[in-house]
């Protein structure tokens, strides 16, 4: 399915959603891998199977197979520390910021593809899971390798534009099954 067969999925009340979905298809701000990392580990990140299953097809010919799984891991890796960062930050007992965390997170340190992709398709997946830990910390990385701020949001905004596209496949179908 393509994002055109997915926007045609989307409900009527949806009609902000397709036009913002037209708008990131057709989107040159960003390079073209970190435009397609971008959707894989935001269309996975939002828990969604047809958002995933058509970002990730929308993206495959646009990745190599590094990217592909680089934007996997950033996902995958995001949705664990995510996680385990919301946590510490949201915690009242702050003992648990000097604890170490003890999760392997190997895969930052070494995506298999330019650090500057890796970290945007990282924030862009924390944005979406609400981790602020790790937005400040994503952005801050960004930042200093010279990441122009319009880019930075740009990462964000299809975030935010993904998420929304798998909340209304689920608001248009609430009352289906019943």
């Amino acid at each position: 399915m393509s994002i055109d067969a997915l926007k045609q999925q989307l409900p009527e009340f949806a009609k902000d959603v397709r036009l913002n979905l037209s708008a990131i298809a057709g989107d040159d701000t960003l390079t073209a891998q970190q435009k397609y990392g971008l959707l894989v580990a935001c269309g996975i990140a939002s828990r969604n199977a047809v958002v995933r299953d058509t970002l990730v097809a929308e993206a495959a010919p646009h990745l190599s197979p590094a990217a592909m799984t680089a934007a996997k891991a950033a996902a995958t890796i995001m949705g664990m520390n995510n996680v385990y960062y919301r946590f510490v930050h949201l915690a009242s007992n702050k003992q648990y910021g000097t604890l170490p965390a003890k999760l392997r997170m190997n895969v930052i340190a070494s995506p298999g593809v330019d650090k500057v992709d890796f970290e945007l398709w990282s924030l862009a997946v924390s944005a979406i899971n609400g981790c602020g830990m790790c937005i400040d910390a994503h952005e801050a990385v960004l930042a200093k390798a010279g990441v122009p701020t319009e880019h930075i949001q740009t990462a964000v905004r299809y975030a935010a534009i993904v998420q929304s596209a798998a909340i209304a496949l689920e608001a248009g179908a609430v009352g289906l099954a019943a």
